[in-house]
Order: structure tokens, then sequence, then C-alpha cells
């Protein structure tokens, strides 16, 4: 299997399950309202938060993917829109599943020979090193909102 092809499986993985740790953003979503994706604990993130910055970076790598310019900008990853009912929370994340299979494919059509090679410029590293940070990044924040949502449940 091309090593594009095991990390797209991954990410894959990560959003929709199936995955050896049995967690995914999907699922872990499922349930959440938006008063429990605004909710505030202490000084942690919101689910909102913190689901608008995963999807901020994927979102930001796939366009660089389809345009070859890189205009994310870390000061602006935390950022999310202000959602006022349900149906938009619930949009929020349609959109978020929709993009990511999009990028799922767009990962699978490379060639494992550009994997190594500088993503949009050096300083970037390779477009490996940016896919995994990318699967990493997400499972690091997945981890959080599940915490949270678990607060929020049993508080």
């Amino acid at each position: 299997m091309k090593t594009a092809n095991q990390l797209s499986k991954h990410l894959h993985q990560i959003y929709f399950g199936g995955n050896w740790t049995s967690s995914n953003f999907k699922e872990t979503l499922e349930g959440v309202t938006l008063e429990m994706a605004t909710k505030k604990i202490n000084d942690l993130n919101t689910i909102l938060v913190l689901t608008y910055h995963i999807h901020y970076y994927l979102k930001g790598t796939m366009d660089a993917f389809k345009n070859g310019e890189l205009t994310i900008r870390d000061k602006y990853s935390f950022d999310h829109p202000t959602l006022k009912n349900e149906t938009e929370w619930q949009e929020f994340r349609d959109k978020i599943w929709i993009e990511a299979k999009e990028f799922i494919s767009l990962i699978e059509a490379l060639e494992d020979n550009i994997l190594y090679t500088n993503f949009i410029e050096e300083k970037y590293g390779s477009y490996y090193r940016n896919l995994a940070g990318i699967i990493e990044h997400t499972h690091y924040h997945l981890g959080q909102i599940a915490i949270i949502k678990k607060i929020i449940l049993h508080a």
C-alpha cells in the first residue's frame, strides 16, 4: 500500500472511525448540542473552539494543496464562527465532514515521491511532515474534546 494511502486512511479513521484508539471526531461530536459546544469549563477551550481549531488546519492545508499557497495563520486558528442555533451547529459539522472527505481524497491521489518534497516552502517541511502533523494535531485535540464532553455530561 502506498504511504499516501496509509496517511489518507489514518486521517479518515480519525475523523470517521476504525482506528485502534476507538475514538473519532464525528462520533465524539455526536450528541453534542450547541449549548454543550459553547459551555466554558474553567480555563479550558470550548468544544466549539477546539472543533474549529482542528478543522482550520485541515482546511488550510487542503486549500494549499489546491492552490499552492498556504494562507492560514496560527493567530487565527481559534477564531471560530459565532453560531446562533442548533441548525448552524449541525451545518458547521456537516461542512467539516465534507471537507475532511475531500482532503482525504486529495491525499489518496498523491504519489509517494511527493511526500518527501517541500510543502509549499522549505520552512514548512515536507508533505509527509505536514500530513502526519494534521493527524497528530487532530488526535491531540480530539482527546481534549472527549474529556470536556465527559465533564459536561457528568456535571
